[in-house]
């Protein structure tokens, strides 16, 4: 695994529209699904990487959690699936079921969704406010694959329940880190490596 920081994209950066189809529901998703949204938390994520097999169970009750408080929630995965076939469609639809996720999980397949929001790594997480501005992008919290801390969401969930409240974020972020996102030959965006 390659431990790949996040780009850090601008703070207020709108967010880019997109159609991916969710593989649990069949269904095609993008933003404009949720009207009403406080929020949305957009988070590139895989099934095989171990930066995000270590946050999943609390990533899902996060993803349960703030939906319920208004926060449009949606996973994507836009590794290269000829190469990763452990993040095809059908381990994709699996993980959703037996790690509880009650979002949407997509599949970029043709990755212009991760290009798009400059994703690099998994998990790659992105919150945008109600105007679809970004206010916060970074790490989910510290913990680390083979590391004794915990996994709480501490960072992602008090730059949520900021956005919430109406409260400023701090502009203060650190990046996420991660398994770099798994480009198709020659689909490699400028920003990689």
């Amino acid at each position: 695994m390659a431990r790949t920081p996040s780009q850090m994209i601008d703070l207020g950066t709108e967010a880019p529209n997109f159609r991916l189809p969710d593989v649990v529901s069949g269904n095609p998703i993008g933003l404009d699904d949720f009207p009403d949204a406080k929020g949305f938390m957009i988070a590139f994520i895989c099934n095989h990487c171990p930066f995000v097999q270590l946050i999943r169970h609390e990533f899902a009750r996060y993803g349960r959690e703030y939906s319920e408080r208004g926060i449009a929630v949606i996973a994507i995965n836009s590794n290269d699936i000829q190469a990763h076939p452990e993040d095809g469609p059908d381990a994709m639809r699996d993980d959703a079921r037996r790690f509880g996720y009650t979002f949407p999980y997509c599949l970029d397949e043709d990755q212009s969704v991760a290009k798009a929001y400059q994703a690099a790594c998994t998990p790659d997480l992105y919150l945008f406010d109600a105007n679809r501005k970004l206010v916060y992008r970074g790490q989910f919290d510290a913990a680390r694959p083979g590391s004794d801390t915990p996994v709480t969401g501490n960072d992602l969930r008090a730059a949520t329940d900021a956005l919430l409240a109406g409260h400023a974020i701090p502009a203060d972020q650190k990046a996420s880190l991660g398994c770099n996102i798994k480009w198709k030959p020659g689909n490699e965006p400028d920003y990689y490596g």
